[in-house]
């Protein structure tokens, strides 16, 4: 009985012992569970923070960006009435409008990021660098925004004049920073570097308030040359917008191979240009069918021998 219970008492110490060690592996997990749970808490309020913090910014950028927009909007449209109470050109109020909305759009962006919390002084650092980058990749732009301002200066056009320039002609609706828009007679919208018209050739055709109109009428040959230049006279006379000063005139311009040019010039005001000119395209056509003077063709003669 005694050695029996002997060898129980080593069995409960034993178990003892493994009871205490589980115990105090129970009570470190508890503890270490417990500091988890106050790291987890201690994120979660950095979180939570940090999104209050990031709220609050993007709303004040956001609020700030809605009421610079309206600004700029609004700064805009004082510009461009303060310039028509001026009477200021149209060509010089599209290029300061326009110089104006960029530079009060990148002012509202550098605003708009500093609201965001981030350093401006770096920022503009950094948009200043990238300027240069852009103003070193984008010098023909550069060379737009000069050949804009000596446009301005010197006034070779304006808007509302009718232009030939660059291989396109059109009317001219609006003179911007970069380009000048033309409308051509079809319908198409055309923009031409303000570069190349500041250094290339134009032809502007509303520079002048009158302007010389050309017709060459062929006739054939035998046809009185008198007879014709009259009946040209009497066409250009009956129109009442051709001027009398300068006086229209008439000429022989050409012996051609199949045909006799002449050549009739006269004046008009500038608005009334292409009226007159097809008006008296038609004229001509109907007087000279009922005058009995013929309109040559083409014709070659060829010559043979007989063998």
């Amino acid at each position: 009985m005694l050695h029996t219970l002997q060898a129980i008492a080593p069995d409960a110490a034993a178990i003892a012992a493994a009871d205490s060690v589980a115990r105090t592996r129970l009570e470190n997990a508890a503890q270490e569970l417990a500091s988890g749970n106050v790291r987890w808490e201690q994120v979660m309020s950095q979180l939570i923070d940090w999104g209050l913090d990031a709220g609050k910014h993007i709303l004040m950028a956001a609020i700030l960006y809605m009421v610079g927009h309206y600004i700029i909007r609004l700064l805009n449209y004082l510009l461009s009435r303060f310039l028509e109470r001026r009477k200021v050109e149209v060509s010089v109020r599209t290029f300061a409008e326009s110089l104006v909305g960029i530079v009060l759009q990148v002012l509202l962006i550098v605003s708009v990021v500093g609201a965001l919390g981030v350093n401006t002084t770096s920022f503009a650092a950094l948009l200043a660098s990238f300027g240069v980058a852009v103003g070193m990749a984008l010098s023909g732009n550069l060379q737009n925004l000069a050949g804009g301002i000596v446009i301005l200066f010197l006034k070779p056009y304006k808007v509302g004049d009718w232009l030939e320039a660059q291989g396109t002609a059109g009317t001219v609706i609006a003179i911007q920073i970069f380009h000048t828009i033309l409308q051509t007679p079809d319908g198409r919208q055309v923009f031409v570097p303000n570069g190349a018209m500041s250094s290339g050739t134009i032809t502007n055709y509303n520079k002048y308030p009158t302007r010389r109109l050309d017709w060459t009428v062929s006739v054939e040959y035998g046809q009185d040359v008198e007879r014709v230049r009259r009946v040209l006279m009497d066409l250009m006379a009956a129109d009442a917008r051709i001027l009398t000063v300068p006086a229209p005139v008439v000429y022989l311009q050409e012996l051609a191979d199949s045909s006799v040019n002449i050549l009739a010039r006269a004046w008009c005001n500038n608005a009334d240009y292409w009226d007159v000119l097809f008006a008296m395209n038609e004229n001509i056509y109907t007087r000279f069918n009922a005058e009995g003077i013929g309109f040559p063709f083409p014709q070659l003669t060829i010559h043979t021998t007989q063998p």
